[in-house]
């Protein structure tokens, strides 16, 4: 794992940035509308925020380098929840990449991604569907674009 990442929903953009940015010493690297992201090095954070949902916690996850660190974690994820949602070219927040989302048994959603591009625009990725997709896609379909795996699978999907 290279980068711990946190995400939340804030109901002010422009006093949340202030915040954060008092808070972490630091501006943001990215700034949209609606949303905003640091990069911190220490201690080594994504941390996003987000408006257009009630405030609160989005998202806990883990950003890697490569596609092979992500089919590791992915796998620790599977093993852990049962199943994951996996995104291949996953067009979200400002960035492309590929993604795998879980659940933990308290209910809050960890994303593990590896970025592959920044886009102008905000996509929209399964960040908006995944918990009725993760309870509801069905198990072994392997044509990856959005498909929810078991652990056997992940190997498939996740590389």
């Amino acid at each position: 794992m290279n980068r711990f990442h946190v995400h939340l929903h804030v109901n002010d953009l422009d006093q949340s940035i202030r915040f954060y940015s008092t808070l972490f010493a630091a501006d943001p690297a990215r700034v949209e509308a609606g949303y905003a992201k640091w990069m911190l090095e220490d201690p080594k954070v994504n941390f996003a925020i987000s408006t257009g949902q009630p405030g609160g916690v989005s998202h806990l996850g883990f950003q890697v380098e490569t596609d092979e660190e992500l089919a590791h974690v992915s796998a620790r994820a599977q093993a852990a929840a049962g199943t994951v949602l996996v995104e291949k070219g996953a067009r979200c927040c400002y960035a492309k990449g590929n993604k795998a989302w879980a659940e933990d048994p308290q209910g809050i959603v960890w994303e593990t991604f590896h970025t592959t591009g920044v886009l102008d625009e905000a996509g929209s990725g399964a960040e908006e569907t995944f918990r009725d997709e993760l309870r509801t896609a069905p198990i072994g379909s392997c044509g990856c674009s959005t498909a929810r795996t078991t652990a056997a699978e992940s190997a498939c999907c996740a590389g």
